[in-house]
């Protein structure tokens, strides 16, 4: 963040200070996290679960904050901050705020985030980058850091920092020196982007595509359409230099043109044989000749402006990250860049974000996919394709799958989950080890059963493992995936413990 004086810190705020100096000035940052307290942090008191950020408040002065932003007073160096009425949030932090505390922290976050986003834009050259969709965000977000570090300072958010609170928390991390903040915006119902877009407005904005994860929130994939439109909605008029990127393979989120004053940038995966020359010349960005190596890591042909092209080889897997990386390719060429600095930066990116498409190759040939950091239907069926073009690149080797449930889904969720488990009959995956006992977990089971598909079901975490250890075979490609919540990726953990691997070779 900005150096600021406590007085000042305050008035954006809207509090008061108590035990401090209004002179004093503080470098910063804000820490919400009380081990991560450093010398001139400002520690942020928020409520949790099973404790609340005050209890932690003199400890972290102690440790080195210079003050803590607070809502009572406690005898310690801090702003007060004020109750404020209900905000339109989608933080599950909240869950658990009882009296408004965690409200008003968040509040007081969003003013100094937006506060200190203004001073880099009008005084330093900060340029905001939003990004959404139903899938891919946070694939694409790490994508474009890649992309916008080989010209400049950028900050992005770590793993999936894209709610209130890790949103402002990011925007904060911006100092004097940097040139692009690449921000990833969630939502849970309608105006959540827009309240994001306007604690960092962006200048620049992708929408990936329109899918059905939270559609138990939203109702459809329409209202789902709704929401995610307002980044295209938020962004400055094409003579203000605000850029849309749009995915026109999804008619819903083609269809956002219409929404925006900014410039539009359309792109696409244009297969083989397809031939439409008033919809190609509307497209601005797009891939060609989409090959995938036996780690169904994706090379393509990159085309922009003027027919300009070059090749590219991706290091992340799955052929689902070719429209996340022509997204990414598209604010390269907004800002300036040329196809050859953006096909370089997209061949040299590794993935960032832990449990996302992670593949990892044991010394005795097996193959783990760890792709368990979330799930929903669209990105199950990604992960299913992705092990099957890997598995199928290899002799006698067999595809399984460790799966848990996908949450969000609202009336939906069996139905989708029983096709789910269908889709792996369709991928030829031989075998499914389906964790935990709830509907939606029986409900993919029928689903593999009924499509041929031998089915272990599973109690817990180190059930699966033991399950994949005694029938896994040497070359075999195992998938695992399922919504955070089940935490999946100790299934993988526990499947390289102690065994030698070759990263995703």
């Amino acid at each position: 963040m900005i150096p600021i004086t406590a007085g000042h810190l305050a008035d954006i705020t809207g509090g008061y200070l108590v035990n401090i100096d209004p002179d004093t000035v503080i470098p910063g940052p804000v820490e919400f996290d009380s081990r991560k307290i450093t010398s001139g942090s400002i520690f942020l008191a928020l409520p949790g679960a099973r404790v609340n950020g005050h209890d932690f408040a003199a400890q972290a002065i102690k440790d080195g904050a210079t003050l803590a932003l607070l809502s009572r007073d406690m005898g310690l160096p801090a702003v007060i901050i004020p109750r404020v009425d209900h905000i339109v949030t989608n933080a599950m932090a909240l869950d658990h705020d009882c009296d408004g505390e965690g409200e008003a922290a968040l509040t007081a976050l969003g003013r100094l985030a937006r506060y200190t986003v203004t001073e880099l834009v009008n005084h330093h050259d900060l340029r905001v980058i939003g990004v959404t969709g139903s899938a891919g965000k946070t694939s694409t977000k790490d994508m474009i850091a890649t992309i916008l570090r080989t010209q400049g300072e950028t900050v992005a958010p770590p793993g999936s920092f894209n709610n209130e609170i890790g949103h402002p928390y990011t925007a904060l991390r911006c100092t004097e020196s940097t040139q692009y903040l690449v921000a990833e915006m969630s939502a849970r119902g309608r105006g959540h982007i827009s309240h994001l877009a306007r604690i960092a407005p962006p200048v620049i904005g992708a929408v990936l595509n329109v899918g059905t994860a939270h559609v138990g929130e939203f109702g459809s994939r329409e209202a789902i359409a709704e929401a995610k439109g307002e980044l295209v909605e938020s962004l400055p008029s094409a003579e203000d230099g605000g850029v849309a990127i749009l995915n026109v393979d999804d008619p819903l989120v083609a269809d956002m043109a219409s929404r925006t004053r900014a410039r539009v940038m359309r792109f696409s995966v244009i297969a083989e044989d397809h031939v439409d020359t008033e919809t190609d010349d509307e497209i601005d960005v797009s891939a060609t000749r989409v090959e995938l190596d036996a780690s169904a890591r994706a090379s393509f042909t990159l085309i922009g402006a003027h027919n300009a092209s070059a090749r590219v080889h991706l290091k992340v897997h799955g052929e689902h990250q070719v429209p996340n990386a022509l997204a990414a390719a598209a604010v390269g060429f907004a800002v300036g860049m040329s196809v050859d600095e953006v096909a370089k930066a997209l061949s040299q990116h590794t993935a960032a974000s832990a449990h996302r498409m992670d593949v990892r190759t044991r010394c005795d040939g097996v193959t783990i996919i760890n792709d368990s950091y979330n799930a929903n239907p669209d990105s199950m069926r990604a992960g299913l394709a992705a092990l099957a073009s890997t598995t199928a690149a290899r002799s006698d080797a067999q595809a399984c799958a460790v799966l848990g449930q996908m949450g969000e889904l609202g009336a939906s969720a069996i139905d989708e989950h029983y096709l789910i488990g269908q889709e792996l009959g369709r991928h030829h995956v031989s075998h499914v080890v389906v964790v935990g006992n709830g509907v939606n977990q029986q409900a993919l089971a029928h689903g593999a059963a009924d499509s041929g598909v031998k089915v272990t079901h599973v109690d817990d975490v180190d059930a699966a493992i033991d399950s994949v250890w005694s029938s896994v075979r040497p070359r075999d490609v195992v998938l695992i995936k399922a919504s955070y919540s089940d935490g999946l990726w100790r299934v993988a953990e526990g499947l390289l413990s102690g065994v030698d691997e070759r990263n995703g070779k």
